[in-house]
């Protein structure tokens, strides 16, 4: 009896990676909040400790992971790296003009959340006081606000990278 599909293609979309152990270790490194030894990972990852520190000792090389030596070794997810990655891709996905408009639309998002509490970043509002003197927002609306406010502050910077990438790749003069 002959297979009806051909098995050269891609896996199936609804099972893309199988049961792969390199993807669940990863997966573990990316919910893991503090640095964790290769059984921690290999437990939450359902799969051998062995198989869980090789994928670790490359996920390291790679600078996925940041692995501190010690008594007992462990491996921390090395939260620059993913910056780095978002910019990169920002950079690759987006045209400079692009870029340039997410920057503005962003400054201008900040600067309107600077005049609102009068204050130049969101850890210098004090939300309790805030949602007091204003009538028009509930301590949640604050919260969201500043939630908000500080969401953007990051955003803003990853996309200032990433014009400074992209320009200084599409051979422009970069500036402040």
């Amino acid at each position: 009896m002959s297979d009806p599909e051909p098995r050269d293609g891609p896996p199936p979309f609804d099972d893309a990676f199988g049961d792969d152990v390199e993807q669940r270790v990863y997966g573990t490194i990316l919910q893991t909040r503090e640095p964790s030894t290769a059984n921690t990972i290999a437990n939450r990852a359902d799969c051998d400790p062995k198989s869980a520190r090789k994928y670790l000792e490359w996920f390291a090389e790679l600078g996925v992971v940041t692995r501190h030596d010690g008594g007992t070794t462990t491996y921390e997810r090395n939260d620059a790296y993913f910056e780095w990655r978002r910019v990169e891709e920002i950079a690759a996905d987006n045209s400079l003009d692009e870029i340039r408009d997410r920057v503005r639309d962003l400054t201008d998002r900040i600067g309107d959340y600077e005049r609102t509490y009068d204050a130049a970043a969101p850890s210098e509002v004090d939300a309790v006081a805030a949602a007091e003197e204003r009538n028009d927002r509930s301590i949640d609306e604050v919260y969201a606000d500043l939630a908000d406010w500080t969401t953007a502050s990051h955003e803003r910077r990853r996309y200032e990278r990433a014009r400074q990438r992209r320009a200084g790749a599409d051979g422009e003069q970069v500036s402040g």
